[in-house]
């Protein structure tokens, strides 16, 4: 919208003049939906704590299982 050099302005007649699409109502309530889910989420300690901790404790179990997995050494050998 800037034209020329110097400082950049927008003028109110061509910003009016820039059609803004807006999603259908559907679309705008499921985003309105997930949007109230994730306030709940970050707002809420009693909802938002426990989530976390959740998920934490998943991803925690997911690197011990990673980390302490081993393959027999008959194995490694077998291959090389």
């Amino acid at each position: 919208m800037k034209k020329g050099s110097g400082v950049p302005h927008v003028r109110a007649k061509e910003f009016e003049s820039y059609r803004i699409p807006i999603p259908p109502v559907a679309e705008q309530e499921r985003i309105v939906t997930i949007l109230d889910k994730f306030d709940t989420l970050v707002n809420d300690i009693s909802v938002g704590l426990p989530a976390e901790v959740n998920a934490r404790r998943k991803q925690y179990e997911y690197y011990r299982d990673k980390l302490l997995t081993f393959s027999p050494l008959e194995e490694e050998y077998a291959k090389q």
